[in-house]
């Protein structure tokens, strides 16, 4: 049925190849690890026919974790500005705001979200994002693709400015407020935790919680999980034979370890973990490592099987 959908599609929509594949795909751990700069961000106007202009950079691109994963971006929005109304019928994608206030729009539906939080854009759903604020929105947006290596979008015509705003989102949003992680179940240093109400939380520990569920997603994207690592304390180390995770860091300074390397992260990082990979994180500051956490898993199978363990 979804094969018959995009050819049916097909005079409406172009399908773009998104970028090959990255340089973080490849290469010693520290090349791999990329930084927020930014000075790099590239500045487009009317993006999707939105108002105004924004700013951005690809800090991991296609290849970096998975044939599915497409990219990680961070940037700006303005105030005055957004991105427009679109629709993506083969990739989902999730915008983290994490400073700010934005007017977000899903299949038509306004609402005000506030930072931290993070809004779901399911493939076949329109969104837009509108910064009615007198203040820069701070931002990441993460793509996974249904159909491996391939990107779309689709531009409806309407900036949504002055858009009516419903009291409460009708979609599906992610709260990433620190005060929400709980300590960690399930014998991976607090990795597979729930979302139940937090408890204090003791020196040297990990604590987690999974702020996005699988069962959200069409494609093979797994899970949004948020961790946070006291000073002194490390994850448990995990092999990836089946779900690949892209790491973005929240707030802290530590080191990460995949295979036998070992190199320093810090605030707005963006960290790859491939296939076969194994992986732990060290805090090695004086404050808390923040991460967040995306899973996509190698195939469908594997996503489901994950899901009914969780």
């Amino acid at each position: 049925m979804r094969h018959a959908f995009l050819l049916a599609a097909a005079a409406a929509i172009t399908l773009l190849r998104v970028s090959a594949q990255s340089p973080a795909a490849t290469g010693a751990l520290a090349q791999r690890i990329a930084h927020t700069d930014p000075a790099a961000y590239r500045a487009l106007s009317a993006v999707h026919g939105g108002a105004g202009s924004m700013s951005f950079a690809a800090l991991l691109n296609r290849g970096a974790v998975t044939p599915e994963f497409n990219f990680l971006h961070r940037g700006v929005i303005p105030a005055g500005s957004g991105i427009g109304h679109h629709v993506h019928n083969v990739v989902e994608e999730m915008f983290v705001i994490l400073d700010g206030e934005a007017q977000f729009t899903i299949d038509g539906r306004t609402a005000l979200v506030k930072a931290p939080v993070g809004v779901v854009c399911k493939a076949g759903h329109s969104h837009a994002i509108y910064n009615a604020s007198t203040e820069t929105l701070q931002w990441i947006n993460f793509q996974v693709s249904v159909v491996a290596g391939v990107s779309d979008a689709f531009d409806l015509g309407d900036d949504r400015v002055g858009a009516a705003l419903d009291k409460v989102p009708t979609f599906v949003t992610a709260r990433l407020d620190r005060e929400l992680l709980t300590s960690g179940r399930g014998g991976r240093g607090g990795r597979a935790g729930g979302a139940a109400p937090a408890a204090p939380v003791a020196p040297a520990t990990v604590v987690t919680r999974t702020a996005g569920a699988g069962s959200t997603f069409a494609s093979p994207w797994a899970y949004l999980n948020q961790v946070l690592i006291q000073p002194g304390a490390s994850m448990d180390p995990m092999t990836h034979d089946g779900i690949a995770e892209a790491y973005y860091v929240l707030a802290g300074s530590g080191t990460v370890t995949i295979g036998n390397e070992t190199a320093p992260v810090g605030q707005w990082d963006a960290i790859p973990v491939r296939l076969g990979d194994t992986s732990s994180f060290k805090n090695t500051g004086t404050e808390p490592l923040e991460l967040l956490v995306y899973g996509v898993a190698k195939d469908m199978d594997t996503k489901i099987a994950s899901m009914k363990r969780r």
